[in-house]
């Protein structure tokens, strides 16, 4: 074990490493003559050199000239100190070669300037070149690879090296400005006895510039003879290359594919707001404007705040939401927005890719609205002509219902043709089961065609990556925020294309076995059903078919049948008591009263003393005297309900009379109205005779109570969900959280509530199912516990999502098959087909679409290569050197996209080969390339998993 262990094998030698740590704290076996010129007496070393020669001060100076920021030690003759190049009189001279001279140099200003690298905050002797050819004095330090901080007198500049360690530092680690120059500044002094030049306004401001320089750069801006005023909107934002691009990666003749090819070229896109990502009131952007005009993916600034303003009276549409998720998204806390400018970002991404598009990224002014959405998605469609559009948004089902009728409010540039696209709309998958049941079915990737295995949850996993910078781009200006976000999201987009290849084999490599699996399943699945429903297959298919061409057909993965509900059974059993009173057959025992009416309103006694239970429980030590008074209101309320019906039971049930006679004279206590036994049929079990009609009465009502109980449950655990996600992902502060907090607990005590009514009426369930000989009904009503509470996408402990099994709450079905026919059973297998159905068409469709992705990949990676080496052979009139600069750099990203080209080739030629041969030979006999073993997936794994 130790020998595995690196760490516990150094343990052994840890002395050793401590013994020449301290080694180097003196001169050691140092040589006593200079390592240079062999003089006596070295005194000087250098912590930045590799190697343990000592130098005297001549030499020092000599090997340092083209190092002029190197840390220097000197040794004291007792230990070790500090000392500069500059305080041993080195001078650095810009404009000239490297050893050269100027002969008519310019001091930097007051003879200090001070330079910021990866080794420290140095202040160094600089001399300007002052001859009639020379270079400005920001070009000299540029030439120098130094950055300056400001183009006129420059006293500060850092090393083009610290700014691309900074600036990739902060890419990768989200690390502030502040804290990587406190670090530069303890190499130079780390117990503050010198006084080190603060310069950190000049570090941010030389960053920023770096950032923006890059951008531009790697965006070809550069070749432009326009110049960079000349960048149109989205022009630096790094594009997916496996996106469908026109005129870059697809045929020419893409809009001419008939139309069982047409969704392969299919633009899919995930809308979604981050309220992590928000800007205190800090500067304007009159004074900290953006370097970039909508250049890469935040929208160009003016001309969304001009649409904002012009609709700043436009009231958003809050019709009648169709579904439960609505009214969660639109809880908007006003505090949240105090002191803020903006309250976070809206984005549109790649939803396949989880690349941000260009002009896709706005600042929100107030919660998730619908103007600021509509305006992204419009904005970024600008650079994208594809024909078809698939849609991902949370809120997709209310979002898309007037879309249309906005985008004609659009400026005419920005809005979207609806005869030239195609366009389907989704409910990303995780956010699905917040949904009612047929926003799970209309807006499902699982059940729409041309999809493959997306999910629509790209944005979510890209917010992982951006939100650790939230802490410090909240306190900055406007236009710097922006800068910055653009250059995050540019940066993840980069790591995206440049990790496509092995990115895309894994998923092809996942896509091809379970394609194969579940056509398998499929075909096991018809084999199976078409001993018993050879007729219904053919049907089912034209019905799903029919509904996958039209939404408005009838949907086949809804049930068709009735609900059962408890208002439904009671105008059934009045219309029956009302059947009887005209047939003459009814038994009156009172005038107001029938059989359904006395054991319906003994159910909703029952419901009133669950009530008031609870309300009691919940009272606590601080309560009001008004809220005790309300609750023995309630309380005297509820008993004389009760006496008043347990006069009425005792007509239908005679045999209670006595019982209860019996029971008051045993008893000096008093009973609470909500702990009196009402002593239905259920509840008297066979101890006592009773009427059959009661008691089949009572079945019915239980029956329903059950079922009612249940969709209550489903309807609550659906919006805790959403609620708990909602809470987590945009209030801040105490005040927002405690009301979110209080809405929880109420959602909480509903679903306890509901929790206990279909506990009661399934023990009645139980009592009654064999004194009335009811079957069948167990399949449908389980018995519920603690842990079936929980919501579709909730784990229970030990489980992950590969594992994960729904609670039977979501999965029974809505009517019992209660008389015998097979409606029920056929419907059940109706739907099942279907989703085996879909889960094989999605594998096929994933494998088909990852394979013309990958060729999108290479063809993108191709025309980018030929764009480069165009910029290449055009130039503005410039020297010579910097012609070849510009075609150097032209010429090495060219041959980048040809490398990952070849990358792509060499990676997926074999996969993709496989993939398609497979294919070819499945369609001619199945079973060759399918496994033999059945499916171990269940029926929800594909809904859930992503």
């Amino acid at each position: 074990i130790t020998q595995d262990n690196p760490n516990l094998v150094w343990l052994d030698d840890r002395e050793m490493f401590l013994q020449e740590m301290m080694w180097h704290e003196g001169r050691g076996a140092f040589p006593e003559t200079c390592g240079q010129c062999k003089g006596t007496g070295p005194i000087y070393k250098c912590e930045d050199c590799v190697g343990m020669d000592l130098y005297c001060e001549g030499c020092t100076l000599s090997t340092h000239s083209r190092t002029p920021l190197h840390r220097l030690q000197r040794w004291n003759g007792t230990f070790w100190d500090s000392v500069t190049l500059r305080e041993l009189g080195l001078r650095v001279s810009l404009g000239h070669k490297s050893g050269e001279r100027c002969s008519n140099p310019l001091k930097a200003y007051t003879d200090t300037f001070v330079v910021i690298d990866i080794l420290g905050v140095h202040v160094v002797s600089l001399d300007f070149c002052n001859c009639e050819t020379s270079e400005g004095l920001t070009q000299q330090l540029l030439r120098m690879s130094w950055f300056p901080a400001t183009p006129t007198r420059p006293r500060t500049a850092a090393t083009f090296r610290l700014l691309e360690q900074f600036h990739l530092v902060s890419l990768e680690s989200k690390i502030s400005a502040y804290e990587f120059y406190n670090a530069l500044s303890r190499l130079v002094d780390n117990t503050g006895l010198i006084k080190v030049k603060n310069r950190y306004e000049e570090f941010m401001r030389m960053a920023r510039q770096w950032r923006h320089l890059k951008m531009v750069k790697r965006g070809g801006r550069a070749y432009d003879p326009l110049g960079l005023e000349a960048t149109g909107e989205g022009e630096c934002a790094v594009i997916c290359p496996a996106c469908p691009q026109p005129g870059k990666n697809l045929p020419g003749n893409f809009l001419d594919a008939p139309p069982g090819e047409c969704w392969k070229y299919g633009l899919y896109l995930a809308i979604d707001a981050n309220f992590r990502l928000k800007r205190k009131k800090v500067s304007k952007d009159s004074v900290d404007p953006s370097f970039s005009k909508g250049w890469a993916y935040f929208v160009e600034e003016s001309g969304y705040k001009d649409y904002l303003n012009l609709r700043l009276d436009t009231v958003q549409e809050v019709g009648k939401s169709t579904c439960s998720s609505h009214n969660a998204v639109n809880m908007a806390d006003t505090k949240v927005n105090k002191g803020l400018s903006a309250t976070g970002v809206g984005t549109v991404d790649c939803a396949r890719h989880n690349m941000k598009l260009p002009t896709a990224v706005g600042d929100l002014q107030k919660g998730e609205k619908y103007i600021n959405m509509d305006y992204l998605f419009f904005s970024t469609l600008r650079h994208n002509s594809a024909s078809v559009l698939n849609v991902s948004y949370d809120i997709a089902c209310q979002w898309s219902k007037n879309l249309w009728q906005r985008n004609a409010a659009f400026p005419a540039p920005m809005q979207l043709s609806r005869d030239s696209r195609q366009i389907k709309f989704f409910v990303p998958k995780f956010h699905l089961p917040a949904h009612i049941e047929k926003c799970q079915t209309t807006y499902s990737f699982n059940f729409l065609t041309g999809v493959g295995r997306t999910d629509g949850e790209a944005p979510e996993r890209g917010w992982a990556n951006i939100n650790p910078a939230a802490s410090s781009t909240k306190e900055m200006g406007p236009g710097a925020r922006r800068d910055i976000l653009d250059d995050y999201f540019g940066h993840a987009n980069w790591k995206k294309k440049a990790a496509m290849a092995e990115v895309m084999l894994n998923k092809l490599k996942d896509a091809i076995p379970n394609r194969a699996e579940h056509r398998f399943a499929l075909l096991e699945l018809e084999e199976g059903l078409a001993v018993d429903h050879a007729g219904d297959l053919a049907a089912w298919k034209a019905q799903v078919e029919a509904w996958e061409n039209e939404s408005s057909k009838p949907n086949p993965y809804e049930r068709t049948g009735e609900t059962i509900t408890l208002a439904a059974v009671r105008l059934k059993l009045a219309k029956e008591d009302s059947d009887d009173i005209s047939a003459g057959t009814a038994v009156v025992l009172h005038e107001d009263c029938s059989p359904s009416i006395l054991i319906s309103t003994g159910l909703e006694l029952e419901e009133q003393q669950r009530r008031l239970k609870s309300d009691k429980s919940g009272l606590g030590m601080h309560s009001t005297d008004n809220q005790e008074a309300k609750l023995v209101q309630r309380s005297n309320n509820l008993q004389r309900r009760i006496d008043s019906w347990v006069k009425l039971q005792h007509l239908f049930m005679l045999a209670l009379a006595p019982v209860r006679a019996r029971d008051a004279q045993n008893s000096d206590a008093v009973t609470p109205p909500d702990s009196v036994k009402l002593l239905l049929p259920s509840q008297i079990r066979t101890t006592m005779p009773c009427d059959v009609k009661l008691q089949k009465i009572e079945w019915e009502l239980r029956y329903a109570q059950a079922h009612d109980a249940l969709r209550s449950l489903r309807s609550n655990l659906r919006t805790q969900s959403y609620v708990l996600k909602y809470k987590d992902r945009n209030l801040r502060g105490q005040g927002a959280n405690t009301r979110a907090r209080n809405m929880l607990k109420a959602i909480e005590a509903r679903i306890s509530a509901a929790a206990s009514r279909y506990e009661d009426a399934h023990k009645a369930l139980v009592v009654l199912a064999p004194i009335l000989k009811e079957t069948g009904w167990r399949t449908t009503l389980r018995p519920l516990n603690r842990q079936d509470l929980r919501a579709m996408s909730d784990l229970l402990d030990g489980e992950s999502e590969g594992t994960r099994r729904l609670s039977w709450i979501w999965t029974t079905r809505g009517a019992a098959d209660k008389d015998g026919d097979e409606g029920g059973a056929t419907e059940d297998m109706r739907i099942e087909w279907c989703k085996a159905r879909a889960r094989a068409m999605r594998w096929s469709e994933e494998v088909e679409l990852l394979i013309e992705e990958m060729r999108r990949v290479r063809d993108f990676l191709e025309w980018e290569a030929k764009l480069w080496e165009r910029k290449g052979k055009e130039f503005n009139s410039m020297d010579t050197a910097l012609i070849e600069s510009y075609r150097a750099y032209a010429q090495r990203q060219a041959a980048l996209r040809r490398l990952l080209a070849e990358k792509c080739r060499l990676l997926w030629g074999a996969t993709v080969a496989f993939a398609e041969r497979v294919d070819d030979e499945a369609g001619e006999d199945e079973d060759h390339a399918l496994p033999t073993t059945e499916s171990e997936r269940g029926e929800e794994d594909i809904a859930h998993d992503t």
